[in-house]
């Protein structure tokens, strides 16, 4: 039996690598817009401690669980946070048909994580 840290930090990591990858993706879309260089060198920088956090998320979690589980764990965060950035940071509205979609791919996430 793997212990519980094994367990719990391949996620803790992986909602930290998808908060600064959600930034660098989407964070230049609000407020004044940026060259479109100057853009893709910042999402760059911000996106280096994302994969000092995920690689390190995958290793550890691999250990406990498979790929396919660690993948649909992880596109799950990335909808969770880019949900709560969009809502929150860009101040868009979430729609109906959005979260419809997003449960389905939960429901397929479970389907997934839960059936092995």
């Amino acid at each position: 039996m793997p212990p519980l840290w094994a367990k719990i930090a391949p996620w803790a990591l992986l909602i930290c690598s998808n908060v600064f990858m959600t930034y660098a993706w989407y964070g230049h879309l609000k407020g004044k817009p940026l060259a479109l260089p100057v853009a893709i060198l910042s999402s760059w920088l911000i996106a280096l401690p994302e994969y000092m956090l995920a690689v390190p998320a995958n290793r550890i979690g691999h250990g406990v669980y498979s790929t396919a589980q660690l993948k649909t764990g992880q596109e799950a965060i990335t909808l969770i946070v880019f949900t709560l950035f969009s809502y929150f940071y860009l101040g868009e509205a979430i729609r109906w048909t959005t979260a419809l979609g997003f449960v389905l791919i939960f429901a397929g996430a479970a389907l997934v994580f839960f059936f092995k």
